[in-house]
């Protein structure tokens, strides 16, 4: 197996849904699964109605807010950011018990420019693509394990409420050709061993990757023309977020979370970025592992959150994304309120390993 484990050490973002292509109930909070378009689809739930969360949003992130009853909360600090944890459950299984009312994150909200926006991705495309990424052969997984946390509206027996999924590890596998997975996150599994993400889903269907649920064999397919690239996702998202250029930085940055791209792509995937309008620097950004780092952003201004792509100030390597509240929300949005954290992640390893449900310490 292959093995490459990162540990490295606020304006611009989308903010709805984390979407990470692969397959159902692999995307992080308010993003669709891996077969489904971002935002445009939900898991099918008996509870859907209940939880019509204004997902806060990265796609990036492969699992979906779930309903659930108040809890008691504890609140500790970590690297700065206030965190609340659940002190004591109702009996609900993993994924209730992790469910919390009120916001789980809180930071200062950091100055972005543009100035400098060329110079740092051309530095990280550099960086990416010098790096050593491993094939993966047929019979192997994409392994990320990864620590996430989400907070968003939700809408109860007719009151609206904040809710939260406090700190947790999330780990994902994911064979060459994106037929099989599996998903172990208790804000989305109803068990501790977690579930599988292996096709054909529920309704009895394959689809073939696509650019926001792609394979890794898709992903090795792509051009790696910058203009080419951009030109693409221009194209497949038509329609999709809340606005072209919103949705092509989600649609990167959702690449750049739980997939394994080639070096080559990778460093295209930068210099991409660094043609979208809108894209800014916060010199100052945390992921959920508490590392300190700089930040690309890019700010949802229908939706006043922005998402920020982290990454280490000395290597410029990827540690994970966050997206943050930079405006007042309004409407069913009212309760998000400047400061608070929609959705953190922290890459902490990503691997390519012999099996499924195996690690590259096993």
């Amino acid at each position: 197996m292959n093995a490459n484990t990162s540990r490295p050490h606020p304006d611009g973002a989308d903010g709805h849904a984390s979407l990470f292509s692969g397959t159902t109930r692999d995307l992080p909070t308010g993003r669709h699964e891996f077969h489904k378009e971002r935002l445009m689809a939900q898991i099918h739930d008996p509870q859907q109605d209940e939880r019509t969360a204004t997902a806060p949003a990265p796609r990036r992130r492969p699992w979906l807010p779930r309903p659930s009853v108040a809890l008691p909360l504890v609140a500790a600090t970590v690297a700065g950011v206030v965190v609340l944890a659940l002190v004591q459950g109702d009996g609900g299984g993993v994924r209730d018990s992790r469910l919390a009312t009120g916001p789980a994150l809180t930071t200062p909200v950091g100055a972005a420019t543009t100035e400098g926006v060329p110079q740092l991705l051309e530095r990280i495309s550099t960086a990416a693509g010098k790096a050593t990424h491993p094939a993966v052969e047929d019979g192997q997984f994409v392994y990320v394990e990864s620590e996430v946390a989400n907070t968003f509206v939700r809408h109860v027996n007719g009151r609206t409420e904040l809710a939260s999924y406090g700190l947790h590890r999330r780990q994902i596998w994911k064979s060459a050709d994106g037929t099989e997975g599996w998903l172990i996150d208790p804000a989305v599994n109803d068990g501790p061993e977690g579930e599988t993400l292996s096709l054909p889903d529920e309704k009895g269907d394959t689809p073939k990757a696509y650019l926001n649920a792609p394979s890794h064999e898709y992903l090795a397919e792509l051009t790696t023309d910058p203009d080419e690239l951009l030109a693409k996702i221009y194209e497949e998202t038509e329609g999709m977020g809340t606005s072209p250029d919103q949705q092509a930085f989600a649609t990167i940055g959702d690449l750049l979370a739980e997939s394994y791209p080639p070096a080559e792509l990778s460093a295209a995937l930068f210099k991409t970025a660094a043609k979208i309008p809108g894209v800014v620097v916060v010199d100052e950004a945390v992921d959920a592992a508490g590392r300190k780092g700089v930040a690309v952003a890019r700010l949802d201004e229908t939706g006043g959150h922005r998402e920020e792509w982290i990454f280490d100030r000395k290597t410029h390597a990827y540690l994970g994304s966050r997206t943050v509240q930079v405006l007042p929300g309004t409407g069913e949005d009212a309760l998000l309120k400047p400061g608070m954290v929609l959705y953190t992640s922290a890459i902490l390893t990503r691997a390519v390993v012999d099996g499924m449900r195996q690690t590259p310490t096993d």
